[in-house]
């Protein structure tokens, strides 16, 4: 069944090249080298988010979301997510500090990113090349778009030297990281899922979920999502949206997940552009009634990564006015921001 889906349902990237969620009833960033080596579719809104490289430096101003001049520093600033978070932080006239951590291939090694040199640490130097940046830059924030095994040992870190961060990256052990943070008492957004519409897509299901346990009850679910083939593991925006249809009793298991990474399958069954295919994320969700008599289809597709680095601009921007306003709450995600209404 799943194959059939994926056959006859997973075309809509062959006209819709951005975000779109669907409800129906019925049956990035260019290259870094490094310097030392030198059909079925529906009619859908096209949501465009471009950001384009801008120099800035730091100006000792009031924050304010068109130009704080507030430092950033961008982990795993030579990866995809890392280099368009650089590219919009900056347009947003925010100071990334050309300094990351990497892999330990990476180490010692400088990489021109934009306008910038970027120096990046491997692991063994990570804590005092933290600590050196936070003390020439007491305000700084951490973007972190690493991997999943880095992300406990690297909020434990951030939290040790006591640098406020937003931790993009999914994985790791979620429970464990929640916990550092709020042990540690330091500011953090974390959220697997930093598209803002998107963001607002899941907070809908929780809603849904929430005032309806059960409305689903009996339905069986298939769950198809396509990421580009370097994401190793299952998406968390998935997983959170499972577990919404898990509340409505729906059964369904995680390893379940239908995970489409071979780029030939990506152009030829699910119709991902070429252009995308190193930059993606769609996801299906099909509920069938118990007798086949009822089809639900609830969709959200991506295509590029602007919208993930425009969110993550504006969770750098809320978490800035929260450690200044010394709010009492220390740890949040990516529905506060939404909440709080003040986005770009």
């Amino acid at each position: 069944m799943a194959t059939s889906l994926l056959k006859t349902q997973l075309n809509v990237f062959r006209r819709h090249h951005n975000h779109f969620a669907c409800f129906s009833n019925g049956a990035s960033a260019g290259n870094s080298v490094p310097i030392s080596q030198k059909r079925r579719s529906r009619s859908f809104p096209v949501v465009s988010m471009a950001a384009t490289p801008a120099q800035t430096s730091l100006e000792k101003s009031a924050l304010s979301s068109k130009n704080t001049g507030l430092p950033i520093m961008v982990n795993a600033c030579t990866g995809k997510m890392g280099k368009a978070v650089i590219n919009a932080a900056e347009a947003a006239g925010l100071n990334v500090v050309p300094v990351s951590f990497g892999c330990e291939e990476e180490s010692g090694q400088t990489f021109q990113i934009g306008e910038k040199e970027f120096l990046v640490h491997g692991p063994s130097d990570r804590e005092s090349a933290l600590a050196s940046v936070f003390d020439q830059y007491p305000n700084l924030i951490v973007v972190d778009y690493t991997i999943p095994n880095a992300v406990n040992g690297n909020a434990e870190l951030y939290c040790k030297v006591g640098v406020p961060f937003v931790m993009g990256t999914t994985g790791g052990d979620r429970d464990l990281l929640h916990k550092t943070v709020l042990d540690s008492n330091i500011y953090a957004v974390i959220s697997p899922q930093m598209g803002k519409q998107v963001v607002a897509f899941l907070a809908a299901m929780e809603i849904m979920a929430e005032q309806f346990p059960g409305a689903f009850s009996g339905y069986s679910l298939q769950v198809l999502e396509s990421h580009q083939a370097s994401k190793v593991d299952a998406s968390g925006t998935a997983k959170a949206v499972i577990s919404c249809f898990n509340k409505l009793g729906v059964s369904f298991d995680m390893d379940q997940i239908k995970l489409i990474r071979d780029p030939r399958q990506q152009l030829e069954m699910v119709g991902v552009p070429e252009e995308h295919l190193s930059g993606h994320a769609l996801h299906m969700y099909h509920l069938t009634s118990p007798d086949d008599t009822v089809t639900f289809e609830f969709q959200h597709n991506v295509c590029g990564r602007s919208i993930y680095a425009e969110g993550t601009v504006d969770a750098v921007l809320f978490l800035a006015k929260k450690i200044e306003t010394k709010d009492h709450k220390r740890l949040y995600n990516m529905i506060d921001v939404l909440r709080e209404g003040n986005m770009r």
